[in-house]
């Protein structure tokens, strides 16, 4: 999914931007700052110049905070990049589409290393613990979505204990912006992407509590149970702000749960990821569409006989800057399929 503004949503907000009272410029970032993050106080001596940026979703949000010419190496991607920042993206080394080691980004003599996930970079960090870095002199910040009331002690995807909201992504890119002294593009980005949300959620206001939804992320094989959306991650913010009842009740970020199950649960609509990410044969969509229509269980699911089948980006389902997208094609979908009485 691309991140976009129609040519009605712009003049709308070019409208409601000449009756507004202009608002005071953003106060500039004071160095040395020091920000708790993820529980721990992290200090920026500066702005960075030299960043290394491990997680689609973050590196996306700085190119869309024009920050692109500090990023000097990325890594952990599902996806092509947002639309428009295709030839920015193509300048940036690229250190690994999965996992790059400790080793490769230290090359990069980075001044600073965020993380999207504490997989990586954490307390049980499969490339290096915060620690490692800091001890070279780089301050590592990590995305609040991964950490806030969730638990990654245990390695893998963690467990979610409170419910996702944007407010952690719209923390993500104000404190980027302050770190990087751009307040005021973060202010502009975080009422950007609130004004969509907020058109996305009108459109389908009337189905409130009415459908439901099961989100398909991938499977690790497709004769074993496929992984799902839990109620407390992206995938259920998107479906709390759009009224619908997701049919997974698990505090797991994407439990494993048996077709069998889902199928009893009836529900409505099945949001099928796609990802360009080739880790499982199910990370391909035509694999996931084909399965869903050939699988004795699956195949009599009235959601799938009656194709209410959404394809969606798999960085809308994860706690990304994207999960603005996956709330806008959801709510389009709904429409087309004609589930809007």
């Amino acid at each position: 999914m691309t991140f976009h503004f129609t040519g009605a949503f712009l003049a709308a907000a070019f409208t409601a931007l000449s009756i507004v009272p202009k608002t005071a410029e953003a106060a500039e970032t004071t160095y040395p700052l020091t920000l708790k993050n993820c529980g721990r106080d992290v200090t920026f001596p500066h702005a960075p110049q030299r960043t290394v940026s491990l997680g689609q979703s973050t590196t996306e949000i700085l190119y869309l905070l024009g920050l692109a010419d500090k990023v000097v190496g990325t890594a952990v991607w599902i996806g092509p990049v947002i639309k428009g920042y295709e030839e920015a993206n193509a300048k940036v080394e690229r250190l690994a589409d999965n996992d790059p080691s400790f080793e490769s980004v230290v090359a990069k003599k980075p001044d600073l290393v965020t993380a999207q996930f504490q997989w990586h970079v954490g307390p049980e960090g499969i490339v290096a613990k915060p620690e490692q870095f800091e001890e070279l002199g780089i301050p590592v910040y990590t995305s609040p979505a991964d950490c806030t009331g969730k638990d990654n002690s245990g390695g893998g995807d963690g467990v979610r204990h409170s419910v996702f909201t944007m407010d952690q992504i719209y923390q993500e890119i104000a404190e980027l912006a302050q770190i990087f002294n751009v307040q005021d593009r973060g202010e502009k980005l975080i009422a950007d992407l609130k004004a969509r949300e907020g058109a996305a959620r009108q459109k389908i206001a009337s189905v409130n509590g009415k459908l439901s939804a099961v989100f398909w992320f991938s499977s690790a094989e497709l004769d074993i149970d496929p992984y799902v959306a839990g109620k407390n991650g992206a995938p259920g913010y998107i479906m709390s702000a759009l009224g619908i009842k997701n049919v997974i009740d698990s505090d797991e970020e994407w439990p494993t749960v048996g077709w069998e199950t889902i199928a009893k649960s009836n529900p409505t609509i099945i949001v099928a990821g796609k990802m360009d990410r080739r880790r499982f044969p199910a990370d391909d969509i035509a694999v996931k569409l084909k399965f869903l229509k050939d699988d004795p269980v699956t195949s009599l699911m009235p959601a799938v006989k009656d194709n209410h089948i959404v394809v969606m980006d798999a960085q809308a389902m994860n706690p990304t800057i994207r999960t603005i997208d996956g709330i806008e094609v959801l709510a389009d979908q709904i429409v087309q399929l004609g589930l809007v009485k």
